[in-house]
């Protein structure tokens, strides 16, 4: 495969003219077609011990899918289960002999120890955070097509993604180090266990990971509701990269101007814009559909 230009080069990338389009913060979303504020997810929105909860270094987790794929992962320390007797019984967890650092309680106890309006359905685990994988660990390894979020910090929109990602067989999702939110509280309830087995990869400067891929040969695509290409046509290079911006101010010039090109999803007139997390699902479905048609077998 060819290698892409260099961001830095006049017209920026593959993508050429269309860097011209892109929009300075506060305009439309790359998934939307027109300009407004619309949808959550603007830098600095999400208190982060709120969202998250996260307790000295650790994040609870909570929910039956979630804290039971969390107490399947092998590579997580469970510090603290509280399980109501129903919920233990749903996990195939004997209440009389509850496994160590587990303690069957009253659902009101758990109340008391998340957030309040927490749906926690009997289950709160207390954890150590997963450590993220370095991108380079990822380049080597194009099978599988990654996510890159640029500034979306809704942890329901992050945990949505999450979980689309691991329905459409995307191995990571790439977020800024200090701009995203941690994986636990709310996050992982949406992402409904997705973060136990989808990869988090954390990077200082999304631009500059973006560069890293592209030198490795990856074709990185970020999401611009402007762009003239097509998901189903910009999609169809290999190994793949997506790029997702925030709702409202959609991908920063930098971070457009660094990828390879900009792709649009197509949606009726009738409707302005899409939701950060539907976007991306569909984009992922039409991701996966190109490798299940290339491969002739299912995901």
């Amino acid at each position: 495969m060819t290698k892409d230009r260099p961001r830095n080069r006049p017209g920026g990338g593959a993508a050429g003219g269309q860097n011209s389009r892109i929009r300075e913060a506060g305009d439309a979303a790359p998934w939307r077609r027109g300009g407004g504020a619309g949808g959550t997810g603007r830098p600095g929105q999400h208190q982060r011990r709120d969202a998250e909860f996260e307790d000295g270094g650790s994040v609870w987790i909570w929910g039956l899918h979630a804290g039971g794929a969390c107490l399947g992962n092998p590579r997580r320390t469970v510090e603290e289960a509280l399980l109501s007797r129903n919920a233990a019984q749903r996990l195939g967890i004997d209440p009389e002999a509850p496994p160590p650092r587990t303690t069957i309680v009253d659902p009101k106890i758990i109340d008391q120890r998340l957030p309040p309006g927490a749906v926690h359905q009997g289950v709160a685990i207390k954890a150590a955070a997963l450590a993220p994988v370095d991108i380079s660990d990822f380049i080597a390894l194009p099978d599988k097509p990654l996510v890159i979020l640029d500034q979306v910090t809704d942890p329901q929109n992050v945990g949505s993604i999450f979980r689309s990602a691991a329905a459409f067989g995307f191995g990571g999702v790439v977020m800024q180090t200090r701009n995203a939110p941690a994986l636990g509280g709310a996050l992982a309830k949406a992402a409904a266990g997705a973060v136990e087995t989808v990869d988090e990869i954390r990077a200082v400067n999304i631009a500059r990971a973006i560069d890293a891929l592209r030198d490795a040969g990856w074709t990185v695509i970020g999401l611009d509701g402007e762009a003239t290409e097509t998901i189903a046509e910009a999609f169809a290079s290999r190994p793949l990269a997506i790029v997702l911006g925030a709702e409202g101010s959609g991908l920063r010039p930098a971070v457009a101007k660094a990828c390879s090109g900009l792709a649009r999803i197509g949606i009726a007139s009738a409707m302005e814009s899409l939701n950060v997390s539907n976007a991306a699902a569909i984009a992922f479905y039409q991701a996966a559909a190109g490798r299940m048609t290339e491969s002739r077998e299912p995901l």
